[in-house]
């Protein structure tokens, strides 16, 4: 007697595994890892358990380093960043606060970068339609360093959303790391002044510190309307 032919069942998994490694429900898991991310941080605010000096018992540079991993984390999920580099600087003072806080902004770009790459491109770059978005993916697939390297020098454009946009575009790994680690330091090291000399607010240091975060955020809406300004007036292609 021939064994029962077992050709519709392997068909049936072939289809299945395809259907759930497709862009789209990539795309959904993605959308569900980031709204429980987003879920996690309102009822459990890990900022505040950070910016208390977590985990209390451990000093020196293992403090240090846990506070760059958890900072990853937090940013992956949406933390803002200005409360972290805060607490960076309370914490650690101005030069251990600015690597733990640059290196928490590296990796926490690096998650969301590989989480947008790996389950939302190949979904969202059809998706690529209108002036705005073709404008911005063509920068940042063309010229991915400079343009990244802008975007973090000047705060006008949201973490996550800058990490989320270069994901989907076609830039490398290397060049949106690099640009994130050089462009962050700048603004994060005003935060990271101001935590540390919160305690003297009257102190040129953290005068200096606040008046180049008004200054740079400033020229970011200053550059976001001229290139707003320049897009409305290009004719449609």
């Amino acid at each position: 007697m021939l064994d029962p032919v077992t050709r519709p069942q392997a068909g049936l998994a072939v289809r299945c595994s395809r259907a759930l490694l497709s862009p789209w429900s990539r795309l959904s898991l993605l959308l569900v890892v980031l709204a429980s991310a987003a879920v996690t941080v309102v009822l459990y605010e890990p900022q505040r358990l950070l910016s208390a000096g977590w985990p209390p018992q451990v000093g020196g540079a293992g403090a240090v380093v846990l506070f760059a991993l958890a900072y990853g984390l937090c940013t992956a999920a949406f933390v803002p960043r200005p409360i972290l580099n805060l607490a960076a600087g309370a914490l650690f003072g101005s030069q251990a606060g600015l690597a733990a806080a640059v290196a928490g902004t590296v990796l926490g770009a690096g998650i969301a970068f590989t989480l947008g790459r790996l389950l939302g491109q190949d979904a969202l770059r059809p998706l690529v339609r209108g002036r705005w978005l073709k404008a911005a993916d063509g920068q940042l697939s063309r010229h991915g360093f400079r343009s990244m390297l802008a975007v973090r020098l000047f705060p006008g454009v949201p973490f996550a959303a800058a990490n989320y946009c270069a994901a989907v575009s076609r830039m490398g790994y290397l060049p949106f790391l690099l640009a994130t680690a050089i462009g962050s330091v700048p603004n994060t090291a005003a935060y990271v002044i101001a935590g540390s000399e919160a305690a003297s607010p009257t102190s040129p240091a953290f005068l200096f510190a606040m008046g180049f975060i008004v200054l740079s955020g400033l020229g970011a809406a200053m550059v976001a309307w001229c290139k707003r300004h320049r897009l409305r007036s290009r004719p449609e292609a």
